[in-house]
C-alpha cells in the first residue's frame, strides 16, 4: 500500500531524473558533476564553454567583419573540421544525454514516470543529435559544392577597380562548354561597391578584331569577318580546333573570350558558363522568382510548337516559365529576349535573399552545381559572395551592343568600346559624355513583353537603374 511518502519521494526522484537531463541540455556535462563520474564531466563541460566562447567570437567578429564569414564559409579544409566536429558533437551530447538518462535511476521510478523520462530523453537525443548531423550535412554540401564548382585556379587581380565577368548561356551540362553559348553578358563590378554594368553581346555579332598576341588574333588578323563567322561561333571553331590553345581544357571558352575583349575593351577576369536547362532547378530551389509580365510570352517555339503562354501581369514564375520569359523569341526578336534576361537577372540578384538561400541551401547547392562551370577559385568565392551582397543594394547599369546603337554585321568597335567606358563611368559616380542617343521618356510600344522595339532600342537594353526599368 502506498503512502503519502511514497508518493512524495516518487515525484522527487523523477524531478531529479528529469533535472540532470535538462542539464545535461543546456549545459553538457553538469549532470555527471553532480552525479556522475566528474572527470567526464568537466572535460565536456569545458568543451561546451569553449565552444561557446569560439562561437561567440565568431559572431561578434562576424558582425564587423562579414568577409571573415565568407571566408570560413568557402574554405574547404575549414568546412571539412567543423563538419566533423559537428559529427563528433552529435555522437558526444547523445551519449551525455544517455547517462544522465542512467543517473536518474529509472528503475527506481513508477511506471508511467520510466515511460516519460524514456520519451524525453528520447525526444532530447533526437533533436540535438538531428539537428547537429543535419548542420553537418549542410556543411558537407557546401563543401562538395566548392570543391566541385569552383576550381583551384590563380586568382587574377580587378582591372581599374573592376573584375570583369564573362557569363554564357546555352542549352548544354554545365561540362559541355563547347557548345554555342546562347547569350553572352559581361558583368562589370566595381571591386569595392558592387555596383555592377551589366554589358551585352548579341550572339550574331560579327566583323570584330581579337586582342592583339592573342590565339585568335594569329590565326585571324583581320577580324573575325566570314561568312556566318558571328559571336557565338567562335566556341565551335575553336573547339574544332584545339592545337591552336595548346594546354587548354577549354578552347571554346577561350576564344570567346579573345572576341568579347576585342569587342568591349575590357579584360576578362574570370568566366562562368551557366545551362540554361539547368536553371529552372536554380529558380524552383529559391520558391520562383517575381517578373513584371508585360505581355504574352510564348511556352514553346524555337522551331517547336508553343504549348501555352505566360500570362500577363507581376507573377512569381517557377522555374519552367522564367526559362521561357528568358528564352522565348516566338513574336519577337533576340534584342528583346536580351531585355527580359536582364530583367530575370535583376531580380534574381534582387529577390534571393541570404535567408532564402540559407534555408534552401541544398537544393541551391544541388541545382548550382547541375547548371553552371566556372574558373572562378575557390580562393575568390569570398571575395564575389560580399560584392553580391553589396550589389543588391545598388542600381545595376545595363549597355547592350544591339540595334540601333551598334550594327552588328559591322560594328563600329570604337563607338562600342567608348559605350561601354562611359557606362562604367557613370556607374561609378565619374563624369562621362552622354550619349547621342538618348532617350528622354519611357518608351510606349512593346515587343515580345520588352518595353521598346528594336528600331527604337529596349528600355532594359540600355538602363541606368535596370530594376526600375523591370
Amino acid at each position: 500500500m502506498r503512502t503519502a511518502t511514497d508518493d512524495r519521494a516518487a515525484r522527487v526522484r523523477f524531478r531529479r531524473a528529469i533535472t540532470l537531463m535538462v542539464l545535461t541540455l543546456v549545459a553538457p556535462g553538469s549532470a555527471q558533476l553532480i552525479a556522475g563520474n566528474q572527470r567526464v564531466g568537466r572535460i565536456a563541460l569545458r568543451i561546451w564553454l569553449g565552444l561557446l566562447a569560439v562561437l561567440l567570437v565568431l559572431t561578434l567578429t562576424g558582425l564587423a567583419w562579414h568577409g571573415m564569414v565568407f571566408t570560413l564559409a568557402s574554405d574547404t579544409a575549414v568546412l571539412a573540421v567543423v563538419r566533423f566536429g559537428l559529427m563528433l558533437l552529435a555522437v558526444g551530447w547523445a551519449a551525455l544525454l544517455m547517462d544522465a538518462w542512467r543517473l536518474g535511476n529509472p528503475l527506481t521510478l513508477r511506471q508511467g514516470q520510466r515511460i516519460a523520462i524514456v520519451g524525453v530523453n528520447g525526444l532530447m537525443c533526437f533533436t540535438v543529435a538531428g539537428t547537429l548531423l543535419f548542420g553537418a550535412h549542410v556543411v558537407g554540401v557546401q563543401r562538395d559544392l566548392i570543391a566541385s564548382m569552383f576550381g583551384d585556379g590563380e586568382a587574377t587581380a580587378a582591372t581599374a577597380g573592376r573584375y570583369n565577368v564573362l557569363l554564357m548561356g546555352g542549352d548544354a551540362g554545365a561540362g559541355r562548354v563547347g557548345l554555342r553559348p546562347d547569350s553572352l553578358t559581361v558583368a562589370s563590378v566595381d571591386a569595392e561597391s558592387g555596383r555592377t554594368v551589366l554589358v551585352s553581346l548579341p550572339r550574331n555579332m560579327s566583323s570584330f578584331p581579337f586582342p592583339k598576341g592573342s590565339e585568335m588574333h594569329r590565326e585571324f588578323p583581320q577580324g573575325w569577318d566570314c561568312d556566318d563567322c558571328y559571336l557565338n561561333a567562335i566556341s565551335t571553331w575553336a573547339t574544332d580546333h584545339p592545337e591552336v590553345f595548346k594546354g587548354s581544357d577549354t578552347p571554346g571558352i577561350d576564344a570567346t573570350i579573345q572576341g568579347v575583349e576585342g569587342i568591349t575593351g575590357l579584360r576578362i577576369n574570370y568566366w562562368a558558363m551557366v545551362d540554361m536547362a539547368g536553371f529552372t532547378g536554380l529558380v524552383d530551389a529559391v520558391g520562383g522568382v517575381e517578373l513584371n509580365v508585360r505581355d504574352r510570352i510564348p511556352v514553346g517555339g524555337l522551331g517547336s510548337d508553343v504549348t501555352g503562354y505566360i500570362e500577363p501581369g507581376v507573377r512569381k514564375l517557377d522555374g519552367h516559365d522564367t526559362l521561357w520569359f528568358a528564352r522565348a523569341r516566338e513574336g519577337s526578336d533576340d534584342y528583346s529576349r536580351m531585355a527580359r534576361q536582364k530583367c530575370v537577372m535583376s531580380a534574381m540578384l534582387q529577390q534571393v535573399s541570404p535567408q532564402t538561400a540559407l534555408k534552401n541551401f541544398s537544393s541551391i547547392a544541388e541545382a548550382g552545381s547541375a547548371m553552371l562551370s566556372t574558373n572562378v577559385p575557390g580562393s575568390e568565392v569570398d571575395t564575389f559572395a560580399q560584392l553580391a551582397l553589396k550589389a543588391r543594394s545598388e542600381p545595376i547599369a545595363t549597355v547592350s551592343l544591339v540595334p540601333p546603337l551598334i550594327n552588328t554585321a559591322e560594328p563600329d568597335i570604337e563607338l562600342v568600346q567608348n559605350r561601354v567606358q562611359n557606362a562604367i563611368d557613370r556607374a561609378e559616380g565619374k563624369p562621362a559624355p552622354k550619349p547621342s542617343r538618348k532617350r528622354t521618356t519611357t518608351p510606349t510600344t512593346m515587343t515580345g513583353g520588352s518595353l521598346g522595339s528594336m528600331s527604337d532600342g529596349y528600355a532594359a537594353n540600355q538602363a541606368e537603374d535596370l530594376g526600375a526599368t523591370c
